[in-house]
């Protein structure tokens, strides 16, 4: 059983829970129905209030303050919830507030990262392997899809819903939805193409990446009417359960989604030609880099016999 460090001058309400393998540091306040799971590390000045349940193995830097009450007028002090999971990284300065609505919750799933000076407002819910890049603001009711990646300095309208498997370029913003496995960037954020390298790293095949790709292009990146290219991609690629995925956030969409200003010369498909292409390059980058790191190892293991 892992022992629990807490430093003298942490301040720990007695109704909060702390399991075994705690570490609190210098000058942390916990306050009551307070929760922490086990393995979790606060550094110094860390702030946890009230109803807030932080899961193990999880790492919080100086001055984030989790479980704060919400920014908003209809808040009436109802009992309300933060919900962190397992091994999230959250850093220096970062806020998390609670919900708003009796018994609501604002949450954070697994394996994600929240960087420094990042604000979650009341009911956002963040999916899990999650990556929030620094100084992003999301508004009350987002909600991030799971394996998704947010750039710095990114602004979120409240209601907005970002898809999986999703990346939005920094310096953005947007009032609308981003869609699942696509790329964003621009202010506001406009799809620019599909997060094809998150897709690879996450086991998407060649042959799912250029259905997605496809998709993409005629919903998209030509100037056709858009509820014809929705049933086109539909009759078209409906078995695709990525597809499926993609077809059913957009009906669902609340806010919309931004649809790019198109030229002329950018409509011509690109195809599964060039994807192949473009993967083979990829390859051969990495064949490369291996062998230079092996060359470097060999070059500094004869450095050391010889020596």
């Amino acid at each position: 059983m892992s022992q629990t460090h807490i430093h003298p001058s942490a301040i720990i309400h007695p109704k909060a829970e702390i399991a075994d393998g705690v570490t609190i540091g210098p000058y942390c306040v916990i306050g009551h129905s307070v929760k922490i799971g086990s393995g979790t590390v606060l550094a110094s000045h860390v702030v946890i209030d009230p109803y807030t349940t932080v899961g193990s193995d999880c790492d919080i830097a100086p001055f984030a303050v989790l479980g704060g009450k919400p920014q908003d007028h209809s808040y009436k002090d109802e009992r309300s919830f933060v919900e962190i999971g397992d091994r999230v990284l959250i850093r220096e300065a970062a806020t998390i507030n609670r919900a708003t609505g009796e018994d609501k919750v604002t949450r954070v799933g697994d394996g994600s990262m929240i960087m420094a000076y990042s604000h979650l407002a009341h009911n956002v819910v963040v999916g899990k392997e999650v990556t929030i890049a620094n100084n992003v603001q999301l508004a009350g009711y987002v909600e991030i899809g799971d394996y998704s990646f947010i750039s710095g300095s990114n602004v979120f309208h409240q209601f907005v819903r970002m898809g999986r498997y999703s990346i939005m370029g920094g310096f953005s913003g947007t009032r609308q939805d981003i869609p699942p496995f696509s790329m964003t960037d621009g202010r506001l954020a406009t799809v620019v193409g599909i997060n094809k390298v998150g897709l690879r790293r996450r086991g998407f095949s060649q042959e799912e990446r250029h259905r997605i790709r496809k998709a993409f292009q005629m919903l998209w990146l030509t100037k056709s009417n858009f509820p014809e290219a929705l049933a086109s991609v539909e009759e078209e690629m409906g078995f695709d359960p990525h597809i499926q995925e993609l077809l059913a956030f957009i009906k669902t969409s609340k806010r919309g989604i931004r649809r790019p200003i198109i030229e002329a010369s950018q409509l011509e498909e690109p195809g599964l030609e060039l994807d192949a292409a473009e993967d083979m390059l990829e390859d051969e980058d990495m064949r490369r880099g291996r062998e230079s790191a092996l060359r470097e190892v060999d070059h500094l293991e004869a450095y050391h016999g010889a020596s």
